[in-house]
């Protein structure tokens, strides 16, 4: 499979880099096995953070009109109806998917659309998987509303790790599913709101990827329920 770098990593990559040759130029003339030690240590570090900012050539699945996908890789962590009062103010079904650092870390849009809403909330950095980091952390939020009148709600959340939140939303402007939503840097969550109705197709511990796993069917019931 072929990689390539995201964008948001380049910077990151070459201040890195810069500073490992650094410490090995110091271990070069000083010979000094601690700054050794640091300089194996920096290269491992850098090819982790080299590895958190690929982006993994796919084949990316035909679009289906009523198909809800994947916005991002990781583990499915939570399946529930809940209130959503950000944007909906009412029950909605939430689908959230936890991103490891090891996972990839572009998220994408999970349907074809319009954005109706962008906001970006500053906030806390709880652990990803703490029940009321949805709200409480810093997160950004998103609705694509479908051909068929179907409000999609996607909340990019960051995490206690994750200090950085990018998204390329822009209210009025029409997006294709599975082209780039933005990124969030080391690990993190993004929830996904759906009306009630909706069929979901994965199940909780379920390993998903960005742009290729089926999420949810948008049933006549869901369409009805907007």
């Amino acid at each position: 499979m072929r990689y390539s770098i995201h964008k948001e990593g380049i910077s990151s990559i070459v201040w890195m880099g810069v500073c490992w040759i650094l410490i090995v130029l110091l271990a070069f003339f000083s010979d000094s096995w601690i700054l050794w030690s640091l300089s194996v240590a920096g290269f491992l570090f850098w090819l982790a953070v080299v590895s958190f900012f690929r982006i993994p050539g796919r084949e990316y699945p035909d679009k289906e009109a009523d198909v809800v996908f994947s916005p991002a890789d990781g583990t499915v962590v939570d399946i529930a109806d809940v209130e959503e009062k950000e944007y909906f103010g009412g029950v909605r079904t939430k689908v959230s998917i936890f991103m490891s650092p090891a996972n990839v870390h572009v998220n994408r849009y999970p349907v074809s659309g319009k954005v109706m809403y962008c906001k970006y909330h500053p906030g806390r950095f709880l652990v990803a998987w703490h029940e009321k980091s949805s709200h409480l952390n810093e997160h950004n939020t998103v609705v694509v509303r479908t051909d068929a009148g179907v409000d999609i709600l996607v909340r990019q959340i960051a995490g206690a790790v994750a200090r950085r939140i990018v998204s390329y939303a822009q209210e009025g402007s029409e997006v294709n599913a599975m082209s780039e939503l933005g990124f969030i840097k080391f690990g993190s969550r993004v929830d996904l709101f759906f009306p009630l109705g909706t069929r979901i197709c994965v199940e909780l511990n379920e390993k998903v990827k960005g742009g290729i796993s089926r999420l949810a069917v948008l049933t006549e019931e869901a369409q009805k329920a907007m």
